[in-house]
């Protein structure tokens, strides 16, 4: 018997815009892995598997970063590249009710509102990526030109 697609936000999104992708499903019930330990659990190397953080810069707009898991985002880079003065973390209990998504489940693609979002340039030095795919345990994973062009995604200096 094949494997039912989950439904998320991400995968919608993603069939509607007739963008290919594959997922993977991992048990989550122990607790959510960090990045690097989900990214050995799907047998995937962690320069492959990204993560996405969502920050508030200091004129009070939400951004977006995309970066690889094992990496940690440099906020005067992000601030750069958003084109802020500074950037800031939003806090865990901002996360749901601004992008839709859960800590541990939260997804560059699908989010209640599309803020700008940028990746980190090691983007560009791979040919598929995996980012979360709308809820803890499952991972999407397609093409980072698909990714950008499904997000609205820049490329720049991150970490």
């Amino acid at each position: 018997m094949a494997k039912q697609t989950p439904k998320t936000n991400v995968i919608r999104h993603l069939e509607a815009a007739g963008i290919p992708f594959s997922f993977r499903e991992f048990d989550v019930s122990a607790g959510i892995p960090s990045g690097v330990e989900m990214a050995a659990i799907l047998g995937q190397d962690p320069d492959y598997v990204f993560k996405t953080l969502v920050t508030q810069g200091a004129g009070g707009g939400h951004y977006v970063f995309v970066i690889p898991v094992a990496a940690s985002l440099n906020l005067k880079k992000a601030a750069k590249a958003a084109g802020e003065k500074s950037i800031e973390m939003i806090r865990q209990a901002q996360l749901l009710p601004l992008t839709g998504y859960v800590h541990g489940g939260c997804s560059p693609i699908g989010m209640k509102k599309a803020f700008p979002t940028f990746f980190a340039e090691e983007i560009i030095l791979i040919d598929t990526i995996m980012v979360s795919g709308g809820r803890p345990g499952l991972q999407i994973q397609l093409s980072p030109e698909d990714l950008l062009a499904a997000t609205g995604g820049i490329v720049a200096d991150l970490t």
